[in-house]
């Protein structure tokens, strides 16, 4: 893992680039462009807030909000294992003629940390403003930003070699989705079965402490945020050593 975070640091302007890269070929002959990270959240909030918020009305204050806090982050989440999963395949020409680690392509952090500015300002349209609470904000950022790469790393050197991978894994995040509280709260699930609910599923206390900074206006429960960011943690060591098993059959099998 040490050798992993050298190379990262090593190679900080090619990951830089290649995220320039990345984010320009992504809205290239788009008439709007870039605001498409910003549109693309928007949209789907305004879809869960007119199906939970008016159709099937809601009792949560400020739903709309609500959701959209829950949904940065999952969509940070979901994009970032859902497109890593077929990252490293995809990417035959950086792989057989660059000499660069492997590990600097599964990521999608940049998005996210551009929309938080917009969160505010609807926050802002609701008088919902970042108080004393957004100082956890970098803990919590942390926590999910270990998950996520460990997650992404593990499903990206898979499929490699396991090429359905990429299909199944999107099956997955969209159950995924629904068993995490971005569309209510963990109270909704029934009490006897909340702290494993909790447990078993990391981004469930990711997203609810994104909820209580930003939303609730109190500290995340630092138990359960500690207990994942422990799991990550140990899960980001086996995920680099997944990763740093398979790297070198990355460019044969691609």
């Amino acid at each position: 893992m040490i050798r992993n975070l050298r190379e990262l640091w090593q190679y900080r302007a090619l990951l830089w680039n290649l995220t320039q890269r990345e984010l320009k070929a992504r809205y290239r002959g788009s008439g709007l462009g870039f605001l498409w990270t910003f549109l693309n959240p928007l949209l789907l909030m305004a879809v869960y807030a007119l199906v939970f918020g008016v159709i099937q009305k809601s009792n949560i204050p400020h739903y709309t909000y609500f959701v959209f806090v829950g949904l940065l982050p999952w969509i940070w989440f979901s994009t970032s294992v859902g497109s890593g999963a077929s990252t490293i395949s995809d990417r035959r020409d950086l792989l057989t003629k660059v000499r660069f680690p492997a590990q600097v392509l599964p990521t999608n952090l940049v998005n996210f940390l551009l929309s938080l500015p917009l969160m505010v300002v609807l926050g802002a349209l609701f008088g919902v403003w970042p108080n004393v609470h957004a100082l956890a904000f970098p803990l919590v950022l942390f926590a999910q930003l270990v998950f996520t790469l460990a997650v992404t790393f593990i499903v990206s050197a898979l499929n490699v070699r396991f090429r359905d991978l990429q299909h199944i894994i999107q099956n997955v995040l969209t159950l995924w989705f629904f068993v995490t509280p971005v569309l209510y709260i963990p109270n909704a699930v029934p009490e006897v079965a909340r702290r494993l609910y909790l447990i078993a599923n990391p981004m469930a206390v990711i997203i609810n402490s994104y909820q209580g900074i930003f939303y609730e206006h109190r500290w995340p429960h630092w138990r359960a945020l500690a207990i994942v960011t422990l799991m990550s943690l140990i899960l980001f060591v086996v995920a680099a050593r997944v990763f740093e098993d398979r790297r070198e059959e990355f460019a044969e099998l691609v």
